[in-house]
């Protein structure tokens, strides 16, 4: 509620037309980021059907993630010439196909197929979200930055959640597939609300555009923001692809508590999120995102010896903090990325960070399956520790 209460503050402050928009793009990625994070949270259920190993899960988690780092490049180029406004509406149409489509997969290799094309879709919804807040929202960025990333917390939560009631009841392929109408109301709802956008010409030289984002990624404030988010992300997607699983197979949790559990996660990061925004916009991001970073250790470190439900649950809730390093990282860099090729320089970046962070499940999934589950959630610590460190060394910006 806190969040909604909030999202609605800021679409009120904001007038009606602005406020509609933030309000549809929120609503869109409410149900993107959620139903991403239903396939972790249903793995153990998968996992039993399938037959398959922990490797095996984690490498279709990766999968997942792969395919959505693969339409981060081609999104941003896509977003410099046909805008905003046509790539989320295919995003959404794509991922409510492909949700679909996870009612014909009797096989784990068609479960893939479907989770790869799941990732494709979404896939194209994030580096357009970023480009049309900056756009639209330049005086108020941070604010407007969390308030729709929370609202993804919360889908995050939520969505997950209900999966598992109705996996119950009627089983995980019924639950993927009863959002698809849910993602075609939204679509429905951003095409009449996103402003079009000056477009280049459609027979612009990709090569110029390309070797002009590149040449503008040669910035030492850029690589430390880009490699901390790299980390935070790496971290980020592995502890999320595995906690359910982890709290199952370890802590003898049934699923459905340790689904819970996932889910406050992410609304530990909806809190934050709500919060963290407002403090960058006042204090500077790379202070509030390295406090982020370095707070985000303690949880990780500590899950292995917490015993009892509460002490768990507290946990969960607090690894969800590191998520709101994304709005912060996201809102550097599209605002320091130049103009004429901001969409094709956020794609290559997202492209390039949400790839090696997609190998985080992998890594996990093949520990576990050698017996040193605890272990993971010390590396990610490490790793977590140095994304800290490395936002210590960002610039402000001017």
């Amino acid at each position: 509620m806190a969040v909604v209460t909030r999202l609605r503050a800021v679409a009120v402050a904001l007038g009606r037309p602005q406020g509609q928009l933030l309000g549809t793009l929120a609503a869109g990625w409410f149900l993107v980021l959620g139903m991403r994070f239903v396939v972790p949270a249903l793995l153990p259920t998968i996992r039993a059907e399938y037959g398959v190993s922990n490797t095996a899960a984690g490498l279709a988690v990766t999968l997942l993630w792969l395919g959505y780092a693969a339409m981060q490049f081609p999104t941003g180029v896509l977003i410099d010439r046909v805008g905003e406004r046509r790539l989320l509406v295919a995003s959404l149409v794509l991922s409510a196909l492909a949700l679909l489509a996870y009612g014909f997969a009797p096989v784990f290799a068609l479960f893939l197929l479907a989770t790869a094309a799941l990732g494709l879709g979404t896939g194209l919804y994030g580096p357009t979200r970023g480009t049309l807040l900056s756009r639209c929202f330049s005086d108020r960025e941070g604010v407007a930055f969390g308030a729709v990333l929370a609202a993804g917390s919360v889908g995050a939560a939520l969505l997950p959640f209900l999966a598992a009631i109705v996996t119950d009841r009627f089983g995980w392929r019924v639950a993927m597939g009863a959002a698809a109408p849910l993602f075609l109301g939204v679509a429905v709802g951003l095409r009449s609300t996103v402003p079009p956008r000056a477009t280049t010409a459609s027979d612009r030289d990709l090569r110029t555009d390309l070797s002009t984002a590149v040449r503008s990624l040669y910035s030492r404030r850029l690589a430390l923001i880009v490699t901390g988010a790299t980390l935070m992300l790496f971290g980020f997607q592995a502890v999320t692809a595995f906690l359910t699983t982890y709290l199952v197979e370890q802590r003898g949790l049934s699923q459905g508590l340790a689904g819970a559990l996932l889910s406050l996660l992410f609304v530990g990061g909806a809190l934050a999120q709500t919060t963290t925004g407002a403090l960058a916009d006042r204090f500077g991001t790379p202070r509030v995102i390295a406090g982020v970073s370095l707070v985000s250790v303690v949880p990780l470190v500590a899950l292995p010896f917490v015993e009892g439900t509460v002490a768990l649950a507290a946990a969960s809730t607090a690894i969800g903090v590191r998520m709101s390093s994304g709005p912060l990282s996201n809102a550097y860099i599209v605002d320091v990325l130049p103009d004429d090729v901001q969409g094709t320089a956020w794609g290559l970046l997202r492209t390039t960070f949400f790839a090696v962070g997609s190998f985080g499940s992998a890594l996990v999934g093949v520990l576990a399956d050698r017996g040193i589950f605890d272990g993971s959630f010390f590396l990610l610590a490490v790793l977590t520790a140095l994304a800290g460190v490395v936002f210590l060394f960002v610039p402000e910006r001017v």
